[in-house]
């Protein structure tokens, strides 16, 4: 069996909602059923070239930031993207791996439980966040980002680990309750914004407000299990090897306990 290949035929000029073309939709459709499903007001048939028929390993290939809703509340098997994706990718995933080869809109893993999401390029704002009218962000998972990631990472995150070599924007961790938010580069203003628990783990020293207490250096044995846990991701966090970080405890204002490791570059 080979993959479930959608080639784009022409560039698109508006957001095509792809919630349809998952492996839970699709398995066991042959490509004709297939391509004759309405995305919008047009067949698939008519925007994409439809070859293999192993459904539960899907690719994309010509796909664009207008390609949202890839891989909504899916189930099982892989989809892979070669090139960027719109918004919500990889909206309330529940199981399987989504891999995209460039960049992702907004809300990227937002409210996602399970699964494996990873984006070579950059992503939007509220990356593992909740969706507009939810109170409960990312609860489980693993989210890689080789790049950038915007405003917002990890709001009202319940659970779950996100893994970030580039920057991130203002309010990352916000009104977080729990899970863990790994950072390599440089963290924007008002990291840890209201949030309650959970770990944000930084190799830079952001700029933090007056309601975050800086408790101290501190030896933390486990760290070192925690890294080498990230290998199987193929992510730069797999490479640290220090077990010292400075602690910081809050959000104060909300009575919060949550904490940002800031890892020391010295032995």
């Amino acid at each position: 069996m080979t993959e479930l290949t959608f080639t784009l035929k022409q560039p698109l000029t508006h957001s095509l909602d792809c919630a349809q073309l998952t492996p839970d939709f699709l398995k066991g459709l042959s490509i004709s059923q297939i391509g004759a499903i309405k995305l919008s007001n047009q067949l698939v048939s008519e925007l994409f070239e439809i070859t293999g028929d192993d459904a539960e390993n899907i690719v994309f290939k010509n796909s664009s930031q207008f390609f949202d809703n890839v891989g909504k509340n899916m189930t099982l098997g892989s989809i892979t993207l070669e090139g960027d994706a719109g918004a919500y990718l990889g909206f309330g995933l529940k199981n399987g791996t989504i891999h995209c080869n460039g960049n992702a809109q907004a809300f990227a893993a937002c409210n996602m439980v399970s699964g494996l999401l990873k984006i070579d390029g950059n992503t939007g704002d509220f990356l593992g966040g909740a969706s507009s009218g939810l109170r409960k962000g990312m609860r489980g998972g693993t989210v890689i980002i080789k790049g950038n990631a915007g405003d917002r990472v990890g709001d009202q995150m319940r659970r779950g680990l996100i893994l970030i070599e580039g920057n991130v924007g203002n309010y990352c961790a916000s009104r977080m309750i729990a899970g863990t938010i790994g950072v390599l580069g440089n963290v924007g203003e008002y990291a840890c914004f209201n949030m309650k628990r959970g770990t944000l783990l930084l190799a830079k020293r952001p700029k933090l407000h007056a309601t975050i207490q800086d408790c101290g250096t501190h030896t933390l044995p486990f760290l070192n299990l925690m890294f080498k846990s990230f290998k199987p991701f193929n992510t730069q966090f797999s490479n640290i090897e220090t077990k010292r970080v400075q602690r910081f405890v809050g959000d104060a204002v909300c009575s919060g306990n949550g904490e940002i490791l800031l890892i020391s570059h010295s032995s």
